[in-house]
């Protein structure tokens, strides 16, 4: 790695992307992601085998990726996925995603693609056995959400019976990786964290300038996140460009998204408060008034945390208005 006489900005495997002026793609969008991990390049494999091991817990090595993006002419399709599917060279499944935004119902999602990884096998045929199917791992990076109660950013789900807490021993795995529970982490000393935390860390703040001199350190420890920057200072400008406008468009179906959800707790807690003022005003006159003043209520706060969202995601001021109808001077005081 780097020796005192080395350009700071560079490294064994190429230059650090944080020049002066420098505009960094953040790899938390699964787009920018999916692209940094299936690049062509033994550099870009090695370093899916390496962030692959650590969170598995076990060195493995990736064999082969699945072409699996939607067409570039077909991006508007509902619910864009950017997941990096591979097989490692002893056949097991992985399924690898980064969601940025994840939407509310994630988890129950990774359940179904985790058995649809697994039941995927082919068990066919007079010498093939249950026995003979591979593990399979779905491994989900969650940027901006907090799923469980606790503070530990990695979890690893099997099956078992939790009365007994005995392990089923089966052969699927479902991994989450927390981003936004590495806070406490990232002011350790580089040397004192897990490769666990090492990749988690770096995914959360690697655009963060304020955190800059944490990151290159880390880059400098950990060679298969310095083989994933070399990978991200690959990608061309017109790349970069295609990348940012789609994120706009992504950021647009997950408001959507969001609202869906955001209308239907509204109509819930609508309910629910019309039925109260219902009891006190009168059943006929306040059930009425009530459902309509619960729902607009809860309306209005979903638009209030979209704008949030929207405003977090550095969406244009003029934009997020037209999604939420918040006029552009509510948008820029929150």
């Amino acid at each position: 790695m780097e020796t005192d006489n080395q350009n700071p900005a560079m490294s064994e495997w190429g230059p650090f992307p944080f020049g002066e002026g420098a505009q960094i793609l953040d790899i938390r969008y699964d787009q920018v992601f999916k692209a940094v991990f299936t690049r062509n390049t033994s550099k870009s494999r090695a370093a899916l085998s390496d962030l692959i091991s650590s969170l598995i817990g076990r060195a493995i090595e990736v064999d082969a990726i699945a072409a699996n993006e939607p067409p570039i002419n077909d991006m508007r399709q509902r619910r864009v996925r950017f997941d990096v599917a591979c097989r490692t060279e002893e056949g097991e499944l992985v399924n690898v995603e980064m969601s940025f935004n994840p939407s509310a119902d994630e988890l129950v999602r990774l359940e179904y693609y985790t058995a649809v990884l697994f039941t995927g096998q082919d068990v066919h045929g007079e010498s093939k056995k249950y026995n003979a199917l591979k593990e399979t791992y779905q491994i989900a990076i969650l940027a901006k959400e907090k799923f469980f109660p606790d503070e530990e950013f990695i979890h690893n789900f099997l099956y078992y019976d939790p009365d007994a807490c005995i392990s089923f021993g089966g052969k699927t795995r479902i991994i989450t990786v927390e981003l936004v529970k590495t806070k406490p982490i990232v002011d350790k000393p580089v040397e004192e964290m897990t490769n666990a935390e090492l990749w988690a860390v770096f995914f959360q703040y690697l655009t963060d300038e304020e955190k800059r001199a944490k990151i290159i350190e880390i880059i400098k420890r950990e060679e298969g996140i310095a083989m994933t920057v070399a990978a991200l200072g690959s990608i061309t400008k017109n790349e970069a460009e295609f990348f940012r406008n789609l994120s706009l468009l992504k950021g647009e179906l997950d408001w959507q998204d969001h609202m869906a959800h955001a209308k239907e707790k509204g109509l819930e807690e609508g309910l629910k408060e019309g039925i109260r003022k219902g009891i006190k005003k009168g059943i006929k006159k306040g059930l009425k008034e009530g459902i309509k003043e619960g729902i607009k209520e809860g309306i209005a706060k979903a638009n209030l945390e979209n704008a949030r969202k929207m405003k977090a995601d550095n969406m244009p001021v003029s934009q997020i208005s037209k999604y939420t109808g918040l006029s552009e001077d509510v948008i820029s005081q929150l």
